[in-house]
């Protein structure tokens, strides 16, 4: 990570000749000094993603008037696209249950600001680390989620979210499935990390899953939160070796470690604007 200020552009449009091109000419036209980029060509989709980094004082002005000029030319490719700033620090609201490791190792990354975000607060369906939230100064919210109560406990959490202006929600071992609404309202933004190597052993118990199959390798998910069960935009994988001898219990402790450092990584990736998507598929400049 740069330490000087700048924006970040991220896009995909149609492929053809000449993208790199206009958008780079259209930067360096205005004085733009490019600190990194990344492009890459699907020719199964026809489409061209980039991911550029521009200083921000090379610049005659900010990036509002930086995103106004952009915008035709955008338009004239097709692009989807975004602009940030490095200088707004990206808002998370963490969701939890009852397993603290992915929680307790996002504190600690953020307390370090080896992720230099804000926390305005963290929901769970438990009250079990209300206490360790607090003492961390964040805000915690006890929302429980049973059958009966399941849709008013997701308005409420929608409102929790949109109440604190969270740019993105990490399901850090949340273990319930979000509402549709939700999913929808968040699209794109809501990341979840999955103890398994997706998409192998969906659903509850995976590592119970795992032994009973007998495999070698078990590992863990990062991916985008869809409607269908585990079935989003994987951001990032990690696995390690076992053998017959390891029991669930082994790989529940051993997964533990897989967990939180693919969480850390696909949630970076996330936040740098390192991520694109087409369709249920992810191009991940790291």
């Amino acid at each position: 990570m740069h330490r000087d200020r700048f924006y970040t552009l991220a896009a995909s449009c149609p492929d053809q000749v000449g993208i790199i091109a206009k958008v780079t000419g259209f930067i360096a036209d205005l004085g733009g000094w490019i600190l990194e980029s990344s492009f890459h060509a699907d020719d199964t989709a026809g489409r061209y993603f980039m991911r550029i980094e521009i200083k921000a004082d090379s610049l005659p002005f900010l990036l509002s008037e930086f995103r106004a000029r952009f915008a035709p030319l955008a338009e004239a490719l097709q692009m989807d696209w975004k602009l940030s700033d490095s200088a707004v620090k990206k808002r998370v609201v963490l969701m939890v249950s009852k397993q603290e490791h992915c929680l307790y190792d996002l504190l600690a990354r953020w307390q370090s600001k080896e992720l230099d975000i804000e926390i305005p607060c963290v929901i769970s369906n438990h009250d079990t680390f209300k206490a360790l939230v607090e003492w961390h100064g964040i805000p915690f919210h006890h929302v429980p989620v049973t059958p009966e109560t399941k849709a008013q406990a997701y308005a409420e959490v929608q409102r929790l979210v949109d109440e604190v202006h969270a740019d993105t929600v990490v399901l850090a071992r949340y273990m319930q499935i979000l509402s549709p609404d939700l999913c929808a309202a968040y699209a794109g933004r809501i990341l979840n990390i999955h103890h398994s190597f997706l998409p192998s052993f969906v659903g509850a118990k995976p590592y119970h899953q795992a032994y009973e199959r007998g495999v070698k390798l078990i590992g863990a998910t990062c991916h985008y939160v869809t409607a269908e069960l585990d079935q989003g935009p994987i951001i990032e994988q990690d696995v390690i070796r076992i053998d017959h001898s390891d029991s669930p219990d082994d790989m529940v402790r051993y997964g533990k470690d897989i967990e939180k450092t693919v969480l850390a990584r696909g949630l970076r990736y996330h936040l740098e604007d390192r991520v694109l998507t087409h369709g249920n598929k992810t191009i991940v400049f790291r």
